[in-house]
């Protein structure tokens, strides 16, 4: 995969061709002075967890990574709060309603989408939901599954920073202790 800022070539300010590497995050054109910063995109991530103690699990129905299992998240829109987001994406894609949301801790990730890097911060959120209501896969997720903290295999997980904020909360949260 190319460094993100290799796929930059002109500048966004001025047009200019002139548009060079400024240092390992960033590109300066030389005509306008204009500097991009390439940082990081926010996404999130939703640990649900029912009655049981069993947590909601997603298997990607897409690209990159169709077919692994994942937890419910995805990007931030534009003007949208970490906390809005994952309400968003939980409802798009397993129909629930998040009543709460408590951050947990963040990890940084690369996604790697149409040939471009993307580069996240993933934001990790318990998140407590209605009840009553039985989740559906939706969107983008081609299956939704309860599954007990022991029972979870991380390497099944489709991206280290799933990986590794699991290992640390389960590690570390009491609810969600093994």
């Amino acid at each position: 995969m190319p460094h993100p800022l290799d796929l930059f070539r002109h500048c966004p300010h001025c047009g200019s061709g002139e548009f060079a590497i400024n240092d390992d995050r960033s590109k300066r054109c030389a005509r306008c002075g204009f500097v991009y910063y390439h940082n990081a995109s926010a996404a999130n991530v939703a640990l649900i967890r029912n009655g049981r103690g069993e947590l909601l699990v997603v298997r990607r129905g897409r690209e990159p990574q169709k077919g692994w299992l994942d937890l419910p998240g995805g990007f931030c829109d534009l003007e949208e709060t970490a906390e809005e987001g994952v309400r968003r994406e939980v409802m798009e894609e397993t129909g629930l309603r998040v009543r709460e949301v408590r951050y947990l801790l963040s990890r940084p990730n690369t996604y790697a989408y149409g040939g471009f890097t993307v580069h996240t911060l993933d934001l990790f959120f318990a998140c407590e939901v209605d009840g009553d209501a039985e989740p559906r896969a939706m969107d983008d997720a081609a299956e939704v599954m309860w599954m007990r903290p022991e029972e979870l295999h991380i390497g099944d997980f489709a991206f280290e920073s799933t990986r590794t904020g699991l290992r640390e909360i389960l590690k570390n949260t009491p609810i969600y202790k093994v």
